[in-house]
């Protein structure tokens, strides 16, 4: 019998598959969604231990900074490559168009929905009725009232016009998501019309976008030491004992987005065809680090990944959840119309119906376009209480514990961006529904 001497890549690879059948580790390593858990819990921890330390700030918070600004570097990068491909592979200026504007119809309609429910569910509890403000601890609020003059002097028509940048290297440095958006289409149809000769172009952005993807991925790695870092602050800044007295609005709000998400959005998911607990069950780990850091764009570039792989075209999804970052916040809307009726009724004031149809319009203008705007939310409320006759120092009062609720809403917008994302492509007919994905890190 003659001796078969293997090749050394045959024995390497012999040795590589008895390595990994014989290397089992010793303690499994928990999924990414339990080790963000285990991040938030910690940092709860911490911040409640050492409330008040300034060792927090100086060793813990970086930790939260450096995640945060990892994130901030992929996501331009990322909606224009997705953008630009996709635009490209469809070519159809009109197409585009009726993408368009069936996406902000919708929006529109969501969103004013998300705030008549705000007002219900303020107007039914009275979260606001019953507390004694001289029993509540004020919070500075000066670094809103900065950004409130711009958002005051903000309309409908101003959001449309500063869509188009005058100049495209100062709105990437902005990270300004509508003029991004603007250029990327125009870019994109750009490629469309040079047929052929365009194509070397289209594989390059679509080799940046896969590029992008796995960098976020790499990212991700880290995402519970940020999610850690950014708790221990803000528990340790604001401390738990500043929730007590304002434990029922807090109640409300969550009461409020529990069943806008189940009830709502479970609606309009079965409407076009889904199961809303696919989809929840397809960004577990999106929503805990959504919920983790009050952020939706730590989130963005996954979001974008996965709804592609749960069958949005990629034109579809690459327009719909970055132009929904800043028409499409129902969390935000929600929050903003039960904080508005609170205050009311904190300061003893009853709004009439008319003044509440009053509030529900201007809520509506000076919401949209101003998500680079930082605590939007807060910002919006400065510019739209005074429209209604609520003292707009009383925000003061509900600062401190503006986080936690900050993290409630912010699952609503990316849940609500995901389920537009199906909307809009089912509406399109272009829905290519598959398997739920198993895309974890």
């Amino acid at each position: 019998m003659t001796d078969i001497d293997p090749s050394a890549e045959q024995v390497a690879h012999l040795d590589y598959e008895s390595h990994k059948q014989h290397k089992k580790p010793l303690i499994p390593m928990p999924s990414l969604a339990w080790q963000i858990v285990i991040g938030l819990v910690a940092g709860i921890i911490v911040g409640w231990l050492f409330s008040g330390q300034a060792w927090i700030t100086t060793w813990i918070a970086p930790l939260g900074d450096l995640f945060i600004r990892l994130i901030k570097m992929i996501v331009v990068p990322i909606v224009i490559s997705t953008l630009i491909v996709g635009v490209a592979g469809t070519g159809d200026i009109k197409a585009l168009g009726r993408l368009g504007g069936k996406t902000l119809l919708y929006f529109e309609l969501i969103t004013t929905f998300a705030i008549l429910v705000g007002l219900v569910f303020a107007n039914v509890l009275k979260p606001g009725v019953g507390i004694e403000l001289s029993g509540l601890t004020k919070t500075d609020i000066s670094s809103y009232v900065a950004s409130e003059h711009t958002v005051a002097h903000h309309s409908f028509v101003d959001t449309f016009v500063h869509v188009i940048p005058t100049n495209i290297f100062d709105a990437l440095a902005k990270g300004d998501m509508l003029a991004i958006i603007f250029f990327s289409v125009m870019f994109g149809l750009g490629l469309a019309s040079l047929g052929e000769k365009g194509k070397p172009l289209v594989s390059l952005f679509g080799q940046a976008a896969e590029s992008m993807f796995w960098v976020t991925r790499m990212i991700m790695h880290i995402a519970p030491l940020g999610v850690f870092g950014l708790m221990a602050v803000a528990v340790s800044k604001f401390g738990l004992t500043a929730l007590i007295p304002l434990v029922k609005l807090v109640g409300v709000v969550y009461l409020a987005m529990f069943t806008f998400i189940f009830v709502v959005f479970g609606s309009i998911a079965r409407w076009v065809g889904v199961r809303l607990f696919d989809i929840i069950r397809l960004l577990r780990e999106e929503l805990i680090l959504a919920y983790s850091t009050a952020s939706s764009e730590t989130v963005l570039p996954r979001l974008i990944e996965k709804m592609q792989g749960f069958g949005v075209p990629k034109h579809i999804v690459a327009f719909v959840i970055p132009t929904g970052y800043s028409f499409n916040l129902d969390g935000s809307t929600l929050y903003q119309s039960i904080a508005a009726i609170f205050l009311a009724q904190l300061y003893g004031i009853d709004l009439s119906i008319g003044q509440q149809v009053t509030l529900v319009f201007v809520l509506m203008l000076t919401s949209k376009g101003i998500a680079g705007v930082p605590g939007v939310s807060f910002v919006v409320l400065l510019a739209t209480l005074g429209s209604v006759g609520i003292p707009a120092e009383g925000l003061a009062f509900i600062a401190g514990i503006d986080r936690i609720m900050d993290m409630a809403r912010t699952v609503v917008n990316v849940v609500g961006n995901a389920l537009a994302s199906i909307v809009i492509s089912r509406w399109e007919g272009q829905f290519c529904e598959t398997q739920t994905p198993d895309m974890t890190v």
